[in-house]
């Protein structure tokens, strides 16, 4: 592999763990028991987040599999014995726009989960996620201070 392929992988793959840092935990969170007792969701409430993650379901599932389905073809292309830069940049074009609507409809489903925690609710989950992030990046048996390196809410 060449130094420059080398480059590109690396690249693509800190972009990826950016990403996954910086999301909610995975899954239905708000069914946690963790996270119902933290936020003292009802449930009502559980149902709401319910109903707008199917909402969501499909559309992300599919987002996701278009910013999968082109990482697959920039690989492709870095494995091949003479680079096309000219189809790398398409494609590179295509991920980032395939990244964008991703980014867009994770951000209007947790709009609409915002909708239905109160402010409180909403205050102490970032709290949450706070203690989790500082728990998962600090010293063994040490949480750091909150509010450092604070991911920003996703689904």
């Amino acid at each position: 592999m060449t130094l420059k392929r080398a480059f590109i992988a690396a690249a693509l793959l800190a972009c990826a763990a950016l990403a996954q840092a910086q999301q909610l935990p995975p899954g239905k969170w708000w069914r946690r028991p963790e996270v119902i007792q933290e936020l003292q969701l009802t449930a009502d409430q559980q149902e709401r987040l319910d109903e707008v993650f199917r909402a969501a379901a499909n559309d992300l599932i599919d987002a996701r599999a278009d910013v999968d389905k082109l990482h697959v073809a920039i690989r492709g292309e870095l494995d091949r014995a003479q680079l096309r830069k000219a189809e790398l940049q398409r494609l590179a074009a295509q991920l980032n726009a395939a990244r964008g609507r991703l980014f867009e409809r994770e951000l209007m489903m947790l709009v609409d989960m915002r909708a239905v925690l109160s402010d409180q609710q909403w205050t102490r989950i970032r709290n949450f996620l706070d203690r989790m992030e500082a728990g998962r990046n600090g010293p063994p048996g040490r949480n750091g201070p909150p509010g450092r390196g604070r991911p920003r809410p996703r689904p």
